[in-house]
């Protein structure tokens, strides 16, 4: 019976049932990214999303900007309704900017320890997410507590944080609710069209009233203050508006600074032409009020075909962007990585031929799409992959999976494929807590906007980056198979140390060639080839470290133990050199300083320490093969030693 049980593991039809269970999960992977949005309302609410705004100084898809927001706010890219209901974040944005009234009983300001702010009523709630009626009451003593805090972001405190994060987002969505229509309640966005009519007739009164008021004759003081009214309000909407959303006409540089709706509103006093954006962003607010998707739909697209007419060359970009979006291609890599590393895991339990071709085939879908994203960001941003600490992370776990997809193709033993998986979802989880700042795709700083060396120096020292974590991740493996896996032999450990060589010789030579790169790009930015800031410092630690380890090896100084030692160190140097001279705050590399990281920092380098000292543990507490093996081998030259020693001491 027990024999009718194992060879039935093994039946072709098992084998089958197994690749069909695979690809079923990659089905679902590929399911969830899947939303169909706006269907049921009737509203083209794909269309509206896809409309083309300027932020930040670059011109991107409303989608985007919602999607940024919610995660500045929220952490999230989904927004519960008091219904129960998941909205996607261009509906939430859409109810935010033409139905206030309605979004600000979403629940979308994540408070992470609303017990520590002492506000009465929000702890006793039970919960971390709160809308902005729940908020409104405290306004006043928020804004006490944010101009009590230390004016300086570096010296805050985890509640100073908390104050100052609650006040930014606050203000972040009063600014993104009027970027498309004047500050005002319900009734005032009921007729925003008629308003305009009326405040278009009321320029020419209004300013030959304020002209003969300054020439000191009489005048038409309702014209005037009716005029000044306008003016006032549209002032403050100028201030306030956090989209630009009116393009400078054509043929101008499209990339050129776009201005707000406040902005074209006082404008408009001297080009007498109120611009159809503004206008048309009006009506699709009123119809969107009162329900009428016709107008909805058919402003939507005449706003399309208007930016289309004037800046043809924009308009792709922009959707495709909006399909980037959509897809989300890192995060179906996450889940593709992390599927791989258990097809692996179980590998080497069963079917191990099985599982690890459809690991590797797992893993090439998984580089492709992850391959995309990175070529997607490209295309977008007109720039080379590494531009900010988002993109590094995400590059850095693109070279790794790279450099494993060689490995397993080579060796073939499912420890490429793991590794590469593990690193590319632990990198994109990584760039998945960076994005919460907001815009990935950010303007590049005045000093880094190079595309030759991003397209060079970057790039080369990242690839020793990701060298240098895969060689250090494989020398982890290497410690829990040593002292735990019964069946790590001498040949394995041959195979892992031949691994971890060759991607060191690899990840030091890019490194050193990255570094004398970066040195050349430091004399022509600033006029030094050196000057020992600390993020120069750590790429000189790489080299150094991959020199070490070379050294030991070739001088024979260590052996495996040692030598993964120094691997798993690597990790320690890397991890600093990449992400902890960021968190510094000082020198001329510091851009992505994240005050979080630092806490993320220190356990990495306290588990990493971990590791070495399990690699470092004495023969006798190994369980393999290869520990029992060189455990004798201890013995007996202790037992010689001490023989000699006996010896030579009966002789005296």
């Amino acid at each position: 019976m027990r024999l009718s049980r194992l060879s039935s593991f093994n039946s072709p039809l098992v084998k089958k049932l197994l690749y069909i269970v695979i690809a079923l999960v990659v089905l679902m992977i590929f399911g969830r990214q899947i939303r169909p949005i706006g269907d049921e309302s009737g509203f083209n609410v794909a269309a509206f999303s896809e409309l083309p705004v300027q932020v930040g100084g670059r011109i991107k898809p409303l989608d985007s900007v919602a999607r940024n927001t919610l995660l500045i706010l929220s952490a999230r890219q989904k927004v519960e309704t008091p219904e129960g209901e998941w909205l996607e974040p261009i509906e939430w944005f859409m109810d935010l900017t033409m139905r206030p009234e309605i979004a600000d009983t979403y629940r979308v300001f994540k408070i992470e320890f609303p017990d520590d702010l002492g506000l009465p009523g929000l702890a006793e709630r039970g919960q971390r997410y709160y809308s902005f009626n729940d908020l409104q009451a405290h306004f006043d003593e928020i804004l006490r507590l944010y101009g009590e805090i230390d004016p300086e972001p570096k010296k805050r405190s985890p509640y100073d944080k908390q104050i100052a994060d609650l006040n930014d987002g606050l203000m972040l969505y009063h600014r993104v609710m009027h970027s498309l229509h004047p500050i005002g309640g319900p009734e005032r966005l009921d007729r925003l069209v008629d308003e305009y009519r009326s405040y278009l007739d009321s320029i020419g009164p209004g300013m030959a009233a304020l002209r003969r008021q300054q020439a000191g004759e009489s005048h038409d003081t309702a014209a005037l203050q009716r005029f000044v009214g306008y003016g006032d309000d549209y002032l403050r909407l100028s201030q306030t508006a956090h989209l630009r959303v009116v393009p400078p006409p054509p043929p101008v540089d499209p990339m050129e600074d776009w201005i707000n709706i406040g902005e074209e509103l006082l404008a408009v006093t001297q080009s007498k032409v109120l611009s159809p954006y503004v206008t048309s962003y009006a009506a699709l607010t009123m119809a969107y009020r009162t329900g009428d998707t016709a107008t909805f739909n058919q402003t939507v697209d005449d706003l399309r075909q208007r930016f289309v007419a004037d800046f043809p060359d924009q308009i792709e970009r922009v959707h495709f962007e909006h399909l980037f979006n959509g897809f989300q291609p890192f995060s179906v890599a996450m889940q593709l990585y992390v599927l791989i590393f258990l097809i692996v895991c179980i590998s080497w339990l069963r079917w191990p031929k099985e599982l690890g071709k459809a690991s590797f085939c797992l893993l090439m879908l998984a580089f492709a799409i992850h391959t995309f994203g990175l070529l997607a960001r490209m295309y977008i941003q007109g720039r080379p992959p590494v531009t900010n600490l988002y993109s590094s992370a995400v590059f850095v776990g693109w070279g790794s999976v790279l450099l494993g997809v060689f490995l397993e193709k080579f060796f073939k033993n499912g420890i490429g494929a793991a590794m590469a998986s593990l690193i590319g979802f632990s990198t994109l989880i990584v760039a998945h807590h960076l994005a919460m700042s907001g815009d990935t795709l950010e303007m590049m700083r005045a000093v880094l906007d190079s595309n030759f060396w991003l397209a060079t120096h970057v790039i080369v020292i990242t690839f020793g980056y990701s060298a240098m974590f895969l060689a250090g991740a494989l020398a982890i493996i290497f410690a829990f198979l040593g002292v735990f896996g019964k069946g790590f032999n001498k040949k394995s450990a041959r195979s892992l140390s031949a691994m971890v060589y060759g991607i060191i010789c690899f990840g030091t030579l890019f490194s050193l060639v990255g570094t004398i790169l970066g040195g050349i790009w430091g004399d022509q930015s600033w006029g030094r080839f050196w000057g020992w800031d600390p993020k120069e410092n750590g790429a000189l630690m790489i080299v150094l470290m991959g020199a070490i380890y070379l050294h030991a090896r070739w001088g024979g100084i260590c052996k495996e133990r040692g030598l993964m030692a120094l691997a798993i160190c690597g990790n320690i140097i890397t991890a600093w050199s990449w992400f902890g001279t960021n968190l510094l705050g000082v020198g001329l590399h510091s851009y992505g300083f994240t005050d979080s990281g630092f806490y993320w920092m220190v356990s990495f380098c306290l588990s990493q320490l971990a590791f070495i000292a399990l690699v470092l543990l004495p023969w006798r507490y190994w369980r393999s093969d290869f520990g029992r093996e060189n455990h004798q081998k201890e013995r007996k030259r202790i037992l010689i030693a001490n023989a000699a020693v006996d010896t030579g001491e009966g002789q005296s």
